[in-house]
């Protein structure tokens, strides 16, 4: 089997499971919106989701050993477009018409991206001051990220986002650098930038939890454009990967990241649409007296006709002929 077609399949299993982690994280983050850290830690759902996000990342990581950042990164829009259908169908609503459009865009912006992405299998790898100046740079954006100030949730989403892509260019780092056989697994390199990816990994969890208090569509669609911007950024300019195509294959490539980018765009502004309230039970007379004889006279009196006499017994008054 080509090794592309292996990564992608790979990085489709990992869209889904980090979905099903997005939308466990989320329902967490709606029940507790206030829950600090120590709380989380002693629930069940949030270790469910951190065992999900595992999961999710052992297959990237395989996916990045057969195929380049270019190819691996983009796919991973695809868990916004697995996570809506998973959050409708846990609120118990529909999705809506918006939703299905966004969907549609972006897997369209996809398909156009992995034509041009498309390569071999990565064989340059960052090296140790490469490793440390992307770490250096990733925790000086983060942190201005994540200070106090309005709209927390889409920058703690944005600086979730660029944590996970940079720690997946560094997960390509140490994998290829444990399975070539080229050097010792124990030294000081690998060590150093699997801390590192530990680190970055472990920061995109936590700032993404606390980015999911105000819903899931914004802040999961910011979190999927910043990782492969990230990641990719990273392969084209220090691993040395290249689009193919030549110029059209650039004109392509931006082409299908706009109209992803719309996709998402329009995912994150869509209004859920709730599923129909059941009718009202009927209504007894022993319960609302009132109720009921209030909503049977219309059926249930007979119109009067308007020249009919109307007898009266008081005093003073004729009787009509």
């Amino acid at each position: 089997m080509n090794a592309t077609l292996v990564a992608v399949v790979l990085s489709l299993f990992s869209a889904v499971a980090y979905a099903a982690a997005a939308v466990a994280q989320e329902r967490l983050a709606s029940r507790s919106p206030g829950a600090g850290l120590a709380r989380m830690l002693g629930q069940g759902a949030w270790w469910a989701s951190v065992g999900l996000n595992a999961s999710a990342a052992l297959l990237h990581v395989v996916a990045l050993k057969y195929g380049p950042l270019t190819v691996v990164q983009p796919l991973g829009a695809l868990t916004l477009v697995a996570a809506v259908p998973m959050g409708a169908r846990v609120a118990g609503r529909r999705v809506t018409a918006a939703e299905w459009r966004g969907t549609a865009f972006t897997l369209a912006g996809l398909a156009a991206i992995l034509v041009t992405a498309s390569g071999p299998a990565p064989e340059t790898v960052l090296s140790g001051s490469e490793a440390v100046a992307v770490a250096g740079v990733t925790a000086a954006v983060i942190g201005l990220l994540a200070r106090p100030g309005t709209r927390p949730g889409l920058r703690h989403a944005s600086a979730s986002g660029l944590a996970s892509g940079v720690a997946s260019a560094l997960t390509q780092t140490v994998t290829v650098a444990a399975t070539d056989r080229s050097g010792s697994l124990l030294s000081v390199q690998v060590i150093g930038v699997a801390l590192l990816v530990a680190a970055a990994a472990t920061g995109g969890l936590l700032l993404s939890q606390t980015a999911y208090r105000g819903g899931l569509g914004a802040p999961l669609a910011l979190v999927t454009l910043a990782n492969p911007v990230a990641a990719a950024t990273i392969g084209l300019v220090l691993l040395g990967e290249r689009l193919q195509g030549g110029p059209a294959g650039v004109l392509l490539a931006l082409a299908g990241a706009s109209l992803a980018g719309w996709g998402v765009v329009l995912l994150s502004r869509a209004t859920p649409e709730p599923l129909p309230l059941p009718l009202p039970l009927p209504l007894h007379d022993e319960e609302h007296p009132v109720a009921a004889v209030l909503a049977l006279k219309p059926e249930t009196a007979s119109p009067e006709p308007a020249l009919r006499p109307r007898p009266t017994s008081e005093p003073g008054h004729l009787t009509a002929l």
